[in-house]
């Protein structure tokens, strides 16, 4: 076997949350184009069926699943889909997530409580729900969860006290969750920097801010979908079999978010 062939997944099963557009839908196809049959969900059904066709035109099975992925009940029972549809589960990528930053004394319990419900507990659920049906797999074969944090749970950055802890929460979750899984099971993560997908619409739009972005990334530009699509293959393949409870920091280099939301200073 070639290096090359160790990041194939040829004839592996995938699901993919969040997977309508962005670094979801990058990862689908990513993971199509690596040989592995994928299950998309999200809420737009039109979305999930655009990530299909780009995946069935790869030579591969897709089944689209629309969902509301912040429905624990829900996102656990895209592994027993998969596993219906498919007959196994080898890698799940647990993509969903997200919430908007606003000032500390605007972020309330409530706020903090559905930021972790949203990018860790569902995670959670659908990894809880998934653990069985991958085990039933070939036990030579390992398989693997891949989570998607982002650079603010190991950075500090203005406005993201909500969305900045739950992802540090899931970071940590990923190494929890791979002494528990280990050693059939691999459990690593991505975290995430600066990426132009609808989330950063406003920026998209702002020369300013897209400016500030790029002169706080050393490598002086936004990320693209496919940057961090292509780490999740590596991390779900034979390629990196020897990784678990790591998370690959991929974003450009960004050490601190020096973003200027314009949010007002405390007391002022």
């Amino acid at each position: 076997m070639s290096i090359l062939d160790t990041f194939l997944l040829t004839d592996h099963v995938a699901i993919v949350t969040g997977a309508g557009r962005g670094i979801g839908a990058a990862t689908a196809v990513a993971l199509a184009e690596a040989g592995a049959d994928v299950l998309v969900s999200a809420r737009t059904q039109d979305q999930l069926d655009d990530v299909a066709a780009q995946v069935r035109a790869l030579g591969r099975r897709a089944l689209v699943v629309p969902a509301d992925l912040s429905d624990t009940d829900a996102v656990a029972g895209l592994a027993q889909a998969a596993y219906d549809e498919f007959g196994r589960l080898d890698v799940v990528v647990n993509n969903v997530g997200g919430s908007m930053p606003r000032p500390f004394l605007d972020t309330s319990v409530g706020a903090m409580e559905r930021a972790f419900h949203f990018n860790v507990s569902t995670a959670h659920a659908l990894t809880r729900a998934a653990v069985p049906l991958m085990l039933k797999g070939d036990p030579a074969s390992q398989k693997s969860v891949v989570a998607i944090s982002s650079a603010v749970g190991r950075t500090a950055g203005r406005g993201y006290a909500a969305y900045g802890t739950a992802k540090a929460a899931l970071a940590h979750w990923v190494r929890l969750a791979a002494a528990d899984l280990a050693p059939k099971i691999r459990v690593n993560g991505v975290y995430v920097g600066s990426v132009l997908t609808s989330a950063l619409d406003v920026v998209a739009q702002s020369p300013e801010l897209s400016a500030q972005i790029e002169s706080a990334t050393p490598l002086r530009r936004i990320g693209a979908a496919d940057d961090i699509a292509a780490a999740v293959p590596y991390l779900s393949s034979p390629a990196g079999g020897y990784l678990t409870g790591k998370l690959l920091e991929v974003d450009g280099g960004l050490q601190q978010p020096n973003l200027d939301l314009g949010l007002p200073d405390v007391g002022a």
